[in-house]
């Protein structure tokens, strides 16, 4: 079940998420530009792996995946939650980390 749906546009050279869910997950899909994904599972020390997301590729990040955005240009994706974006519901399954 989705429980939210948000479009989030960024500029280039910016660093989103660094963090990691401890329940939710999420779908995004790139509407726009490029995006270079990083992750990794939770505890592990490997080096993340890296993927480079195009316009129109879906990706998706379980929960306890530690995970980061960086953009090479403009971009805007779609994301689709499991959980709500409730300020106070997002902040509490969300761990922040310094993957990237």
């Amino acid at each position: 079940q989705i429980g939210s749906v948000v479009l989030i546009e960024t500029k280039e050279g910016s660093l989103r998420a660094n963090h990691y869910h401890k329940e939710d997950w999420h779908y995004c899909y790139v509407v726009s530009g490029s995006i270079e994904y990083y992750s990794r599972l939770v505890g592990s020390n490997a080096t993340p792996k890296r993927f480079m997301i195009q316009t129109g590729e879906l990706f998706y990040t379980p929960p306890l995946v530690e995970h980061a955005m960086l953009f090479p240009e403009d971009a805007s994706f779609l994301v689709f939650s499991g959980g709500t974006r409730l300020q106070k519901d997002y902040e509490d399954d969300l761990v922040r980390v310094k993957l990237v």
